[in-house]
């Protein structure tokens, strides 16, 4: 933890212009607001990145987007819909106003919040090492994005270790197969669609949902699945990873 804390400081000390990139599934758990203060504190330019927004309806962005734009300008970024990055390059551009000069951009956020893919789909090539296993940038890495700009890629920043697998779980850090409580992760989703895109949950598995709690939904779930134990009862974990995997990759959309 200490050795995050310090390649942090050490990137907002080098950099010019800061990047926090997070989850445009749910940006408010992927933001890091000690990250946010230490570039506050420096007086640099931050822009807050929204990447996967493929991933997310145009009512949640603008959403996300009117509240993140109290902290620094944000920017919707979709790297695999090749959706933003223009965008993102003329925005680093004029929060740096360095008239010609090279330009230092520091990339921070969680691991798995495409930090990297980010960085390539500014830079218009693969110059950036990325990965779908999480932590695959061991260290800092400097990437030419062209046009005097200049990328330091970070491993990542883990502000409270690495212990909630809840958080883990949703950002594809740890696949279903590694999280001891499945269960617990597939409601920690269920309950955010709940409370944002119930209809897009209710949509994808073809069920209904009225006033049930989270673990009703799962047992809804696991049913129009087909999900069944040998004695007719409902398989939870079965069902908690189908959700997991559907998050995960992409399919269920928030």
């Amino acid at each position: 933890m200490a050795s995050y804390n310090m390649m942090v400081k050490d990137v907002i000390k080098k950099a010019d212009v800061l990047l926090e990139v997070v989850d445009a599934r749910f940006p408010e758990e992927t933001r890091n607001s000690d990250v946010e203060r230490l570039v506050k504190r420096s007086g640099k330019p931050l822009i807050i990145v929204l990447n996967k927004c493929d991933l997310v309806s145009k009512e949640q962005l603008e959403k996300s987007k009117s509240k993140l734009s109290k902290v620094a300008p944000a920017v919707f970024v979709s790297v695999k819909e090749r959706f933003g990055t223009t965008i993102l390059r003329h925005k680093i551009l004029e929060v740096a106003d360095k008239r010609g000069k090279n330009i230092l951009v520091g990339s921070l956020g969680y691991p798995n919040t495409g930090k990297s893919s980010v960085i390539n789909g500014v830079s218009g090539k693969a110059k950036a090492s990325t990965s779908s296993i999480s932590g695959h940038t061991k260290g800092v890495q400097l990437v030419n994005a062209g046009s005097k700009i200049m990328f330091i890629d970070t491993p990542g920043v883990i502000p409270f270790g690495d212990n909630d697998e809840y958080i883990q779980g949703m950002l594809g850090v740890k696949d279903s197969t590694h999280l001891g409580d499945p269960i617990g992760v597939a409601m920690k989703i269920i309950e955010k669609f709940c409370a944002e895109n119930k209809t897009g949950l209710e949509e994808f598995y073809n069920v209904k949902i009225g006033d049930e709690m989270s673990d009703e939904i799962l047992e809804m779930i696991g049913l129009q699945c087909n999900f069944l134990k040998k004695k007719g009862e409902i398989d939870e974990e079965r069902a908690a990873v189908r959700i997991i995997n559907d998050w995960q990759k992409g399919i269920l959309l928030m």
